[in-house]
């Protein structure tokens, strides 16, 4: 059984940036593309970015182009979304998710696994 767990969040000022990772394990990461996703409170789950299998493609939310740059590592089945010129309103819980679909998605129903979520809070 795939599971996924989501590390790197925090409390941070306008202006700043964080590193958040999600781990992979029962699995080869390298078989899935990959998301990240957050939900703030009282709204709908999401779309942050995605990138395919080999890292090589990549697609994010125009709200978050410019400043979020999403990675991965296959050797360590570990994926990245480095987060910078924060913003108060990207406070929210992060998900990562991977999916058995062959290509990125940005649909939330189109993934099959998602980790527990990383709060990240950014105050002005």
């Amino acid at each position: 059984q795939v599971r996924l767990v989501e590390s790197g969040g925090g409390l941070v000022q306008t202006g700043g940036s964080l590193r958040l990772s999600c781990v992979l394990s029962g699995g080869t990461a390298s078989r899935y593309p990959m998301g990240w996703f957050r939900q703030a409170p009282g709204k709908e789950r999401e779309f942050v970015a995605a990138i395919n299998w080999n890292g090589i493609s990549t697609y994010y939310a125009d709200s978050v182009k410019g400043r979020f740059t999403i990675s991965r590592d296959n050797a360590k089945n570990t994926l990245y979304l480095q987060m910078n010129s924060l913003k108060p309103e990207d406070t929210a819980l992060y998900y990562c998710g991977c999916t058995v679909r062959p290509t990125i998605q940005i649909r939330a129903d189109a993934y099959n696994y998602w980790g527990q979520g990383t709060q990240v809070t950014v105050t002005s």
